[in-house]
């Protein structure tokens, strides 16, 4: 009867073991791949920010710092919750909290897109086209009507602060629904995949996941190209090209792309199991444990940390915190992601204003180069960091020696971009002075009966040169003009007349838009530089994640990625971009005003910009590359002590055999 009732109980185990075999969710491969989607989705919502982030800013009137601030203030929610999601991991359906998360980020990006909805249309400086009254932005010998003062409302003010804040409370859900998602799936597919595919798995995660934000670049560029009110104005209507620094493009189309993308990506994790098979074992995972974790009662460690309630949790969690943060190890390593996460923070929130202002390219093609170039040549190294790590079998050791050798050869690649760039073009009144001379009044003599706006902002390159903010501040008196195939309106060739730029009338010309910098021709060399060292850096990113895993004990991995993730937003995600932000504005030398109060930037110090933020990259690099050095020389320490016990045993055993053997040959 025994034997029969083990018969069908083993019978029913091989008939559970096929059935998940043959239902593709019980596979860890396939919550790899439907992980992947999901964290690509989200990073798709969370990366198109910091994609538009410039467009957002003259949208409206943002300061790097204030930019800054909204890109980190996902981190706020997810900072708070990171160690509680870290408690019930081990409690919970983690597949379905994943799930539940995904759909709150999404909700988050249809927030994000809603803004743009209760704001009035965009307003800019005309010169002409469209407009009776095209002469607004040229040399006039009365004062301006009130039509074109372009002064806000008390109403638009209040409508600019309503925006602000619906954005950072959005960012504040897309915090929130992000929490669970990077560590839940992490230690998931640790827990189930086999120990040699682990780092393989965690490698191929991270690299799909990475093209999330090229993916958010790409969709920023597609979406730049359309005019930000296409749902409100026609396009005909518009005057200005993407090239032009008014240009404002449609940065909220891609937050309902990538929003609609993550709610159809978290459907599939309400069908998985809260425990799968181990990869390459028939038993589940609950009676697959094994002798080694096991105490008295035939719990687990990981299994009594399970039976704390959460008010046991909360009082020892400082306890757990520091022996946890005891480990030199993790610490370093965690310490070196730091340094690394500002890095990248400051990277992908500002790269594309740094490319738009230092090589003068539009924002649609410098998210372009960012999606296209720098970000799948790190996909790139992430994934041949992973594979070396697997085909090499690397000891912790050596995962050591290789991120500190990739680290160190980034640094030397990315020290020659502090020398490629230009300063700022010349501007009429900012770093160039008026040719004609001033009044007392510090007003330029050639623009004095011009009665010219101080806020005008509509910039034209003169024949001499020299940029200057508007027509009118050129001088301008007069204009060219030729009517468009398509639309029949009138567009502007040419501004002449212009007293600011020669008393010669054939010479006194200006052309519409910028000068742009002369640094165009040293684009391809930043960005392949740039690439090689994003490459080189990415090859310590598998390594170190694999780090942490294995140098905290087993029943703490949950816990102690909720603390490496909640380290990395406090120090590097949340002040990173601030700190980025706010050394870039220390370069402005020309600012907005809207609403009475300083607004965005209109120029820079670009030497100063490129400086600045390139150097406080290469110094977050140079500290990411000491604490690898430090972890390679504690572990290479603790390997020769261990050597050295093992030698004097070694010893003693050898001569015993030496002893009985002389001993044998005398007898």
């Amino acid at each position: 009867m025994t034997a029969t009732s083990a018969l069908k109980e083993s019978s029913g185990e091989e008939n559970t073991t096929r059935r998940c075999r043959k239902n593709p969710f019980y596979s860890i491969k396939f919550f790899l791949f439907c992980h992947g989607l999901l964290q690509l989705a989200q990073l798709l919502v969370s990366g198109y920010l910091k994609s538009t982030i410039s467009t957002i800013e003259k949208r409206y009137g943002l300061s790097s710092q204030t930019s800054g601030m909204l890109t980190s203030f996902n981190e706020v929610g997810n900072t708070v919750l990171i160690v509680f999601v870290s408690f019930f991991g081990s409690r919970v359906h983690r597949p379905r909290f994943i799930g539940i998360g995904a759909l709150i980020a999404s909700l988050a990006g249809f927030l994000m897109a809603s803004a743009h909805l209760i704001t009035s249309p965009y307003e800019y400086d005309h010169s002409i086209a469209n407009h009776q009254d095209n002469n607004t932005d040229i040399c006039q010998l009365s004062p301006l009507t009130s039509q074109f003062s372009m002064k806000p409302s008390e109403g638009n003010a209040h409508e600019h602060k309503s925006i602000l804040a619906l954005m950072f409370i959005g960012q504040l859900l897309l915090g929130i629904g992000g929490v669970p998602i990077q560590p839940f799936g992490i230690s998931y597919i640790d827990d189930y995949a086999s120990e040699r595919n682990s780092p393989l798995y965690i490698g191929l995660l991270f690299a799909i996941t990475t093209t999330g934000p090229a993916l958010a670049f790409m969709l920023g560029s597609a979406m730049l190209r359309f005019y930000v009110d296409i749902d409100k104005v026609s396009r005909d209507s518009i005057d200005i090209t993407t090239s032009d620094p008014r240009w404002v493009g449609a940065w909220w189309l891609g937050f309902l792309v990538s929003a609609s993308f993550l709610a159809v990506t978290c459907i599939p994790y309400f069908f998985f199991p809260r425990e799968m098979p181990k990869e390459g074992s028939e038993l589940r995972t609950s009676e697959n444990k094994t002798k080694k974790g096991l105490m008295k009662d035939g719990k687990t460690k990981a299994d009594l940390l399970k039976d704390l309630t959460l008010l046991e949790f909360i009082k020892s969690f400082p306890r757990i915190l520091l022996r946890t943060l005891r480990s030199p190890i993790f610490l370093l390593v965690v310490l070196a992601e730091v340094n690394l996460s500002a890095m990248v923070a400051g990277l992908a929130t500002f790269m594309a204003k740094f490319l738009e202002r230092q090589f003068t390219v539009t924002a649609s093609f410098a998210n372009l180069l960012i999606g296209g170039v720098n970000i799948p040549i790190a996909v790139v190294g992430i994934v041949t960091g992973g594979a070396i790590m697997k085909r090499l079998h690397l000891s912790l050791k050596r995962a050591a020696l290789m991120s500190t050798v990739s680290l160190f050869i980034c640094v030397l690649l990315a020290t020659p971009l502090l020398f490629i760039g230009c300063s700022t073009q010349k501007v009429a009144g900012l770093n160039t002075e008026y040719s004609n001379g001033y009044l007392d009044n510090n007003t330029p003599e050639c623009i004095s009966s011009c009665s010219c706006r101080t806020e005008a902002f509509n910039p034209v390159c003169g024949s001499d040169g020299v940029e200057y903010s508007s027509p009118c501040h050129a001088g301008c008196r007069n204009v060219t003009l030729e009517t468009m195939e398509k639309t029949k309106e009138p567009k502007v060739l040419t501004y002449t007349d212009c007293s600011c730029i020669s008393a010669d009338p054939s010479n006194a010309t200006a052309a519409p838009g910028q000068c742009g910098s002369s640094c165009s021709h040293l684009l391809l060399p930043f960005m392949v530089l740039s690439a090689l060292a994003g490459f080189v850096a990415s090859f310590s990113h598998t390594p170190s994640f694999i780090m942490v895993l294995r140098s905290v004990p087993p029943e703490d991995k949950s816990l102690a990625l909720g603390i490496q993730f909640m380290i990395l937003r406090v120090l590097a995600w949340m002040p990173g971009p601030v700190l980025f932000g706010s050394a870039i504005d220390t370069a402005c030398i020309s600012w907005e005003t809207k609403y009475n109060k300083k607004a965005s930037c209109r120029y820079y110090d670009n030497d100063l910009f490129r400086q600045r933020y390139l150097g406080l990259q290469l110094l977050f690099e140079c500290g990411a590359f000491f604490c690898f050095l430090m972890v390679f020389i504690i572990l290479s320490k603790l390997e020769t002590e261990r050597e050295g016990k093992k030698n004097p045993e070694m010893c003693k055993v050898t001569e015993q055999l030496v002893l009985d053997k002389s001993s044998n040959s005398s007898v």
